[in-house]
């Protein structure tokens, strides 16, 4: 998915960061399986707890992180079509070598809806929400599609994750603390 040029950027890029927040902006999802047909998968997951596949480079990257000491990363993924947050602990992964983050998935707001998907074991992901279970291809006059807001706090350094229905309904918030470099 990333590629070894693209992945090395990424880990220089993130180990100069001065941000406070290092908001990875992804369009898979790193711990759900997203089936595309009956033996293949879109995204990074595979459904088997072993480091196989594209888990590589997410495995590559995170303990990388870890090693490098970078704090305060997040994920905000999509591609699958409801509303979900994930917090990754290595106290559940098959794959260990990485600190704990969070995953937040919304979108898209104009697509039918489906899910939600099965987790993947390989980084230890825990369902924290889960926007309900619809009928299938739901369309968007439904009111079930989803998006996210993410802020952080410029005195306190925490940052704040909502995800809400269409209209603007507010479903699921987490505050995050900012963990020092």
């Amino acid at each position: 998915m990333l590629g070894g040029a693209q992945l090395q950027w990424l880990k220089q890029a993130l180990a100069r960061s001065l941000a406070t927040w290092k908001v990875m902006a992804c369009d898979m999802p790193l711990g759900l399986i997203v089936p595309d047909g009956p033996a293949m998968q879109e995204g990074f997951a595979n459904g088997d707890p072993r480091v196989l596949g594209r888990e590589h480079e997410i495995a590559d990257l995170l303990s990388y992180v870890k090693a490098q000491r970078i704090r305060n990363l997040v994920f905000i993924t999509a591609d699958v079509h409801y509303a979900a947050a994930h917090e990754y602990h290595p106290e559940r992964a098959t794959f260990t070598q990485f600190d704990p983050f969070w995953e937040f998935v919304a979108g898209p707001l104009h697509a039918g809806t489906f899910g939600p998907n099965r987790l993947d074991a390989t980084f230890g992901p825990a369902v924290k929400f889960a926007a309900p279970a619809t009928k299938p291809n739901r369309p968007p006059s439904e009111g079930l599609q989803y998006f996210g807001l993410f802020s952080a706090d410029p005195k306190t350094r925490a940052a704040t994750v909502t995800l809400h229905r269409r209209d603007g309904q507010e479903i699921f918030r987490q505050v995050l603390a900012s963990a020092e470099r």
